[in-house]
């Protein structure tokens, strides 16, 4: 019999959305994947060439458990820069991508019985690592359309067994990006209750309108010693595959990550670590750049098709490389004894008879919810998202005279 624990992981949903388009496309379907939460392109030279270079020097030992030195210290200048905080080597530490260092977070700072605030719609591996680890996610509900966290609702949510909030902005899946005034509230939040923040800032180079990703480290310095923030280089320079990330934190949540890791990765990839070092030595943030230009192209092309919506407002996609749609208002309007009652329904309509790939936001909480990615290279985009759009409001006719 499985342990337990096992009980609480259904899957990765967006896992699962990659696998039913990979696995359409396998059977001979011209399949438009937009469920996939990665950009469609090359990374550059520069990590390619560092990668090589290892490989030719023969490099293939173990590092340290939390990662090279010369890259610590790099990420930590890195850090330093982009937050205007200073960060030291024994601040960071190497993860088998960010995953990682979220449950080395999890299991380094809850006990069984804890409490864990989460941010809804949210990323499946928040509430799953809360579980991992023994602790009980507590679910607060950010609304559309601006999927801004009530502040006041957060508090009440606050018990004597809440240890830690989960924050995540950008945000993954809805696109929001937390304005200071809302950074500073939870700051005050967790210095009043004494709570750790654990803050995911994967997404922070994809931020796209007049509003900025601004670190809760940046907007509230107190909460330094009680905030791990964790990222990685999986997103911002498309390799998602090579499964590097970091984290930055006080010494000792370092110092555990070291113990933990030590005992289950022992180190992440060690050609990824030196690939990434070399990208960070010798980059010109061209790469960066040309990503960000691109995306932000992607990103008002497919708000131009999604204008075309009938009941679905178009989303503001501030951060991220995800539309993602809410689909309340559409839902309630067709037919109760219908075939399409939820988000969910209507992902598996688009995949079944439009070959096109989506997440349904049941992955995230959310059963009204739909997220697309626009990372796709840019005909799959506008082809794709012509069809979504065609798709759904087609659904009212559709529906009733079924």
């Amino acid at each position: 019999m499985l342990a337990q624990r096992m009980s609480y992981l259904s899957g990765s949903g967006t896992a699962a959305a990659r696998e039913a388009a990979a696995e359409a496309a396998g059977a001979g379907r011209h399949i438009i994947d937009l469920a996939a939460g990665e950009v469609m392109i090359e990374p550059p030279s520069s990590v390619r060439e560092g990668a090589i270079a290892a490989i030719n020097a023969g490099t293939s030992r173990y590092t340290d458990s939390i990662g090279l030195k010369p890259l610590r210290e790099t990420i930590a200048e890195k850090l330093s820069a982009q937050t205007g905080i200073g960060w030291k080597t024994d601040n960071i530490a190497i993860t088998a991508g960010a995953k990682q260092g979220l449950l080395d977070a999890a299991l380094a700072v809850l006990d069984p019985g804890d409490e864990v605030i989460i941010i809804r719609p949210c990323w499946p591996t928040f509430p799953s690592q809360v579980l991992l680890a023994g602790a009980t996610p507590v679910f607060v509900d950010a609304r559309p359309p601006t999927y801004t966290p009530d502040i006041s609702t957060i508090w009440a949510t606050v018990t004597p067994r809440t240890k830690a909030i989960i924050i995540n902005s950008p945000n993954n899946p809805t696109g929001a990006v937390y304005d200071r005034p809302t950074l500073q509230a939870v700051g005050d939040l967790a210095i009043s209750k004494q709570l750790w923040i654990i803050s995911d800032e994967c997404y922070s180079s994809f931020v796209f309108t007049g509003v900025r990703h601004e670190s809760i480290i940046t907007a509230h310095p107190s909460v330094r010693s009680r905030t791990i923030l964790v990222n990685a280089f999986s997103k911002e320079l498309a390799i998602t595959g090579w499964r590097l990330g970091y984290f930055a934190a006080p010494p000792e949540i370092v110092s555990a990550a070291k113990k933990l890791q030590s005992l289950t990765t022992s180190n992440a990839n060690v050609i990824a670590q030196h690939a990434i070092l070399h990208h960070l030595q010798a980059g010109d943030g061209s790469f960066e750049r040309g990503m960000h230009e691109r995306l932000s192209e992607a990103r008002l092309t497919g708000l131009r098709i999604l204008s075309g919506l009938h009941d679905v407002t178009p989303p503001p996609a501030d951060g991220t490389f995800f539309f993602y749609l809410d689909l309340s208002r559409l839902i309630s309007a067709l037919p109760a004894d219908g075939p399409i009652r939820s988000s969910e329904d209507i992902a598996r309509l688009l995949l079944d008879e439009t070959d096109v790939g989506s997440v349904a936001g049941g992955t995230f909480g959310d059963v009204n919810g739909l997220r697309l990615s626009f990372g796709a290279p840019r005909d799959l985009l506008e082809s794709g998202l012509k069809r979504v759009v065609k798709t759904l409001n087609s659904l009212k006719t559709t529906q009733a005279a079924a």
